[in-house]
């Protein structure tokens, strides 16, 4: 028990703004927490889901998916989205292994950054907005759904087979951490919730696993790109998962609303 209370801690403390004190910062609390990441985004995801829920019903679904995309920035000092504009920008310079991962470090965003995150933002608003169009409710579980769609990808980035690419930073700490069993059973759980609580909306609970699920394969697919382009993972490769797998699965419950 005391192992996933630091797995917890650590997965707070890193991938939120929720202001606990991170006990143990060494790659075992680090695997389970990367296991441990749906539950961050439960929470912050039902923060989310409750504001653009209420912000849809009193001024429409635009403006609802709108905070809600900005609810989550805020809570994760937009980590992901930075991780997301940084690896696009490591990907679309052409550059090899060593100078890409350079590039990523930056602090500044190049165009390849800046348009894949004006093109991720607008897809996500986009799908959400449809979503709470067709009602509170609707819009309230997708939110819920992404969030934690984008928090199970973590775990399948940092399986025992993917190695860092770089040392230091949080990339070095959790890579080749976590079993495919553990990812398996994270995931599993989290989109068995999901369709518990899908239940509300009547006639759609097989939709949220399913978001999950696409969710989770697209973010693999651009893992497998960084593997091939940098050889490993970082921090910023786990937040463009997150950010990929947030997109794809929104993006599937649009299209199969």
């Amino acid at each position: 028990m005391v192992g996933v209370w630091d797995g917890a801690r650590f997965a707070f403390g890193t991938l939120s703004v929720v202001p606990v004190r991170v006990r143990r910062w060494d790659r075992e609390a680090g695997g389970r927490a990367m296991v441990l990441a749906p539950l961050v985004g439960v929470v912050l995801g039902a923060v989310a889901a409750g504001a653009g829920a209420v912000v849809a019903w009193r001024a429409g679904g635009l403006l609802g998916a709108v905070a809600a995309v900005g609810v989550l920035a805020v809570l994760t000092r937009g980590l992901h989205l930075d991780g997301l504009a940084d690896v696009a920008d490591g990907l679309g310079s052409g550059k090899p292994a060593e100078d890409a991962l350079r590039i990523m470090k930056q602090s500044d965003i190049g165009p390849f950054g800046v348009l894949t995150l004006v093109l991720v933002l607008l897809a996500q608003v986009a799908a959400l907005a449809g979503q709470f169009a067709v009602s509170p409710l609707r819009g309230a579980l997708a939110v819920l759904t992404g969030a934690v769609a984008a928090r199970c990808a973590l775990a399948w980035g940092c399986l025992r087979s993917v190695p860092a690419a770089r040392p230091g930073g949080l990339g070095a700490m959790v890579a080749g951490t976590v079993t495919p069993g553990a990812a398996i059973a994270s995931t599993g759980v989290a989109a068995a919730l999901l369709a518990l609580t899908g239940l509300a909306d009547a006639g759609s609970a097989v939709l949220w696993p399913t978001a999950v699920v696409v969710g989770v394969g697209g973010a693999w697919l651009l893992l497998r790109r960084c593997l091939r382009r940098f050889g490993g993972i970082t921090g910023d490769v786990l937040g463009a998962m997150a950010e990929t797998a947030a997109t794809a699965g929104l993006l599937t419950l649009a299209l199969l609303r």
